[in-house]
């Protein structure tokens, strides 16, 4: 199963991160959206699992958006939420992935038998990060993790 993940859009959500979520089954965004567009436009290739981030919270579009969800991709017990700090220190053993956004920068990290990943941000480039998300490749057994650039240089 291939699942797109991507965080910090902020309002933008660019041609080159819709070419690379095609052919997902599903698309998880880890907050700060920035539009509600990006939601419709990100349904319209997958099944999505969303969670608002700290500069969604004021948006009255936002208001029904979790600030954090727990789900399952192919057997793998998911937790989502934006922020690193929202993960709780003890984290109930089934969980075997967690998505964060954030920080912005990217990163696959893997804790023991836990996933820790963050896309990076898709959106406007900040400071000098690069911009990015993540694809998935899901089995019940197995979870391979990769980062795609959307941006040269």
């Amino acid at each position: 199963m291939k699942i797109g993940v991507i965080s910090d859009t902020h309002g933008l959500l660019r041609p080159e991160a819709l070419a690379a979520l095609q052919g997902c089954e599903r698309i998880v965004h880890a907050g700060d959206i920035g539009h509600p567009d990006i939601l419709d436009q990100l349904r319209a290739i997958a099944q999505l699992y969303v969670v608002r981030g700290n500069n969604d919270l004021k948006a009255e579009w936002a208001q029904d958006i979790a600030d954090a969800l727990r789900f399952d991709i192919a057997g793998w017990e998911t937790l989502l939420v934006h922020d690193i700090a929202d993960v709780p220190a003890e984290l109930d053993a089934a969980i075997r992935l967690v998505i964060t956004g954030h920080s912005h920068k990217p990163n696959i990290e893997w804790r023991g038998q836990r996933l820790y990943l963050n896309p990076g941000s898709a959106g406007r480039r900040r400071f000098k990060l690069p911009v990015t998300l993540a694809v998935l490749e899901v089995s019940e057994t197995v979870i391979d993790p990769r980062l795609i650039s959307l941006l040269d240089g």
